[in-house]
């Protein structure tokens, strides 16, 4: 990174689409981070002059050097057309409404990429009882609204983030009963995306949905939320049947991404709907699905897995990027 990135504050934004949360480093350090609502402001610059307006007081946009934001959503020229808000993340408008001398427009996965080194054992929930390879690849991956994956990787010293689009790729079945449910959600959605037939908050309502078919009961309509609750709470045996099964493709596809990345340094999970069950999650299959690659099963079972409990992780990787 050149000298120009560093010198004064920087502003840092996790973006997305309902919350924005923004902060400003001075002097190497962060600032109290802020949350505002998407749907008070009607373009991501208002919503930056507000904020700039009232953390600079009066002290002009001239100070700032860089902006690093973090988007939920694909990223294509430093640029990103929200998925779930009107808003559009432009860096090259935002460089010149404000003066800065760079905005870095990033997915949020390749954000949480750039956090793996600095996050501390309070930070993390373990799922085992292995220590990641120095210098090797991490990987961090997590279901949200979407499916996110991301990879750092370290060559001679330079750290770089590999972006994927993962979520995309086809879910994969590993027993008849899965097969079932993937053939049902065929038929509803056609092609059964890891995100969109499981590993999302909509993909989850779709695997709960499929699994009734397949069994033959006839479900009340709940959404992602609600079956992740009564599941947690006993109330409801397909509820917890599907968060078992929820689990456990997690468990396979982790291992997939683990053995194509070679991640050796670690797989962190992350995302908004696991941080809420890890007890649960520890408890399920995802482990051993994670590990049951046949003949790779010893390289896997010495790969350690997190999940990111620290609710802040976004700006470690921001501040981490602007300081690289």
């Amino acid at each position: 990174m050149t000298n120009d990135r560093t010198i004064g504050p920087a502003l840092l934004a996790d973006i997305g689409g309902t919350n924005a949360r923004f902060a400003l480093t001075r002097g190497g350090e962060s600032e109290a981070i802020e949350r505002v609502s998407v749907a008070d402001f009607a373009t991501a610059r208002d919503a930056i002059a507000d904020f700039l307006a009232r953390r600079l007081k009066g002290e002009s946009n001239e100070s700032i050097k860089t902006a690093v934001l973090g988007v939920a959503g694909p990223v294509t020229n430093n640029r990103c057309v929200m998925t779930n808000s009107p808003w559009v993340i432009d860096g090259a408008e935002l460089q010149q409404a404000f003066g800065f001398n760079a905005v870095y427009v990033l997915n949020d996965f390749e954000v949480l990429a750039w956090a793996l080194p600095s996050l501390k054992a309070a930070d993390l929930f373990p799922l085992g009882a292995h220590h990641g390879a120095i210098g090797e690849p991490m990987l961090v991956l997590g279901p949200g609204t979407g499916f996110g994956v991301s990879c750092l990787i370290e060559r001679n010293g330079v750290r770089f983030a590999v972006i994927t689009e993962a979520g995309h790729a086809t879910l994969p079945a590993e027993s008849e009963r899965e097969a079932r449910v993937i053939d049902r959600l065929r038929q509803r959605i056609g092609h059964v995306s890891i995100e969109r037939g499981a590993l999302s908050g909509p993909g989850l309502q779709h695997l709960y949905e499929a699994l009734a078919d397949v069994e033959g009961i006839q479900a009340p309509k709940r959404d992602a939320a609600a079956i992740t609750k009564a599941a947690l709470e006993g109330r409801c045996d397909l509820c917890r049947a599907t968060l078992d099964m929820f689990c456990a493709f997690l468990g396979s596809v982790a291992g997939n991404l683990a053995a194509t990345f070679c991640a050796r340094g670690g797989v962190y999970i992350g995302g908004g709907i696991v941080p809420r069950f890890p007890n649960f999650l520890a408890a399920s299959d995802f482990r051993r699905r994670f590990e049951s690659k046949g003949r790779f099963f010893d390289y896997l079972r010495e790969i350690p897995t997190n999940i990111i409990v620290k609710p802040d992780a976004s700006f470690v990787g921001l501040k981490a990027f602007c300081d690289r």
